[in-house]
């Protein structure tokens, strides 16, 4: 058979490639995982990250008062963006436990972590006033440090969690 005919293969075989290259160019892969997206009001894609269900992440920031960092951190749990634990080195201003959400431990170093929160998100989303320079608004993913306030001091963003299972196209 010569091999440049199209009746070299089988149409099932045709059907196989078709298939294969349907899947290849579809939009199955990487947003099938989720996806943390920072956009401003105009809609503005500020920072994205892939966020796999399981994966973690916090937000991170100075706080305004007194400097120390503050962290809530959060987890892609079947489809939810849920926040887990905050950590809160100090007492300081609008910072605190409130008996009955979640669990308060020492961090060893004078401050606590804020445990078993696992309070999912209305919407996969919520809003933010980013931060001056000296506040830095920041997402720790993966070792990695992204500044928020880099990008979009004092604007308002949204944090939000696309999933596939809740969130539309």
């Amino acid at each position: 058979m010569n091999p440049r005919s199209r009746r070299a293969f089988a149409p099932a075989t045709w059907r196989a490639l078709a298939l294969g290259l349907m899947l290849a160019v579809s939009p199955v892969g990487a947003d099938d995982a989720g996806r943390l997206e920072v956009r401003g009001d105009d809609d503005r894609l500020i920072l994205a990250l892939p966020m796999p269900e399981g994966e973690r992440w916090c937000l991170e920031w100075n706080h305004s008062v007194t400097g120390i960092r503050v962290q809530d951190c959060y987890r892609h749990r079947a489809g939810r963006m849920v926040l887990e634990r905050s950590h809160q080195p100090d007492f300081a201003a609008g910072l605190g436990h409130v008996p009955g959400r979640g669990r308060q431990v020492s961090d060893g170093r004078g401050g606590y972590w804020i445990e078993e929160i696992d309070e999912p998100v209305p919407g996969n989303r919520y809003y933010l006033r980013v931060g001056s320079p000296g506040v830095d608004h920041r997402l720790l993913h993966a070792g990695r440090r992204l500044s928020i306030s880099e990008r979009a001091a004092g604007e308002r963003v949204t944090i939000h969690l696309r999933s596939p299972s809740t969130t539309p196209p």
